[in-house]
């Protein structure tokens, strides 16, 4: 690769009368820190998809089962999944009728399109390495 940069770093100790004692060569390659810089960027975009896609997944279990807005864990799921889950009701038929067990098609919409762009992004990171 044309922009692969190879640092070497030697050192070498010497007795008082100038004999070799020991060399030291310690070598660092910067593609090797740019490969784990992109491997850590791609962990953080799949960590955040994967928080997301797991509260959705709750929203989407809780609404099924008919779960209580008063349970205030149910009410946490719900009022934190809405900002990701709105800009999909308009897709089909949205009533706000919680507490009524109901399949939320759009939370699984929204869960396919987060993943695919969880994946572009994490992808983005990586094409250089191909």
């Amino acid at each position: 690769m044309a922009d692969e940069v190879q640092k070497v770093r030697e050192t070498t100790t010497q007795t008082p009368d100038g004999r070799t004692v020991q060399t030291t060569r310690e070598s660092s390659n910067n593609t090797a820190q740019k490969e784990h810089t992109q491997n850590v960027a791609g962990r953080v975009v799949w960590y955040i998809a994967g928080v997301i896609l797991v509260l959705l997944a709750f929203r989407f279990v809780l609404s099924l089962t008919g779960a209580n807005t008063t349970n205030s864990f149910a009410n946490f799921i719900y009022n934190t999944s809405h900002p990701f889950v709105s800009p999909f009701f308009s897709l089909f038929s949205y009533k706000t009728n919680y507490g009524v067990s109901k399949f939320e098609i759009y939370t699984l919409v929204a869960m396919a399109v987060y993943a695919v762009v969880a994946w572009g992004i994490a992808k983005l990171f990586t094409l250089n390495r191909e």
